[in-house]
């Protein structure tokens, strides 16, 4: 029993044919098997093309330390703290927005250091001093010895400021030296997962022949 396309007919015949019969008719449909697998061959070739083309020239945009502060949750929250107020005041600050550090400023709101969940456990809790008798400034860490990165600054020099300084986060500053912001180190790993994700889909698009611009519909 043979079921096969008739190009003359432009339907499908379903028939019963003999062994000698039955050789014939695959005489007769091989070209056109063959025809079809070289249009499926030929159609997979301009797909992987396609892509070899778009690894060449098409780019996604470049993540940068303000792509990762669009993210990050102190974005929405005040991340300062004066340098005056006790370290109780820090770490009441700590729990109620769920971070783990704060930037600390002077009474102008210039920034003079960082103060961290590592310095509430190495510097109080383990030396047995009281955070409500302790100021920020005796235990912060000094803005003379913090590591910044600007705007602009690609993601992985973040990411290399903070694993070679075994730190969790980085204040962001601008173009006079001002703190405009702070990320951590999961907002520079969501940025990342965010720009590979961008990445395929250009991609993708790009093999599928989507639009006339990369993304589009």
């Amino acid at each position: 029993l043979l079921q096969f396309y008739s190009p003359s007919s432009s339907s499908l015949n379903l028939c019963m044919y003999g062994p000698q019969s039955f050789l014939d008719v695959l005489k007769q449909i091989q070209p056109f098997i063959t025809i079809n697998m070289l249009s499926r061959l030929s159609l997979s070739t301009r797909a992987l093309s396609r892509v070899a083309a778009a690894r060449t020239f098409v780019t996604v945009e470049k993540a940068t330390a303000e792509s990762a502060l669009d993210l990050s949750g102190y974005k929405s929250i005040d991340y300062t703290i004066n340098e005056d107020s006790t370290v109780f005041d820090a770490v009441s600050k700590f729990a109620a927005f769920n971070i783990g550090c704060l930037v600390t400023v002077d009474a102008g709101g210039s920034m003079t250091g960082m103060i961290s969940e590592r310095d509430y456990i190495n510097k109080i809790a383990l030396l047995g001093r009281t955070s409500k008798d302790t100021a920020i400034k005796e235990i912060s860490t000094k803005s003379s010895n913090l590591i910044t990165a600007s705007l602009d600054e690609s993601v992985e020099d973040c990411m290399t400021k903070m694993l070679s300084k075994d730190i969790r986060h980085l204040p962001l500053v601008g173009k006079n030296k001002e703190v405009v912001g702070m990320i951590s180190i999961k907002d520079l790993v969501r940025t990342v997962v965010q720009e590979k994700e961008q990445t395929i889909k250009v991609l993708s698009d790009f093999a599928l022949g989507k639009g006339g611009h990369y993304g589009s519909e």
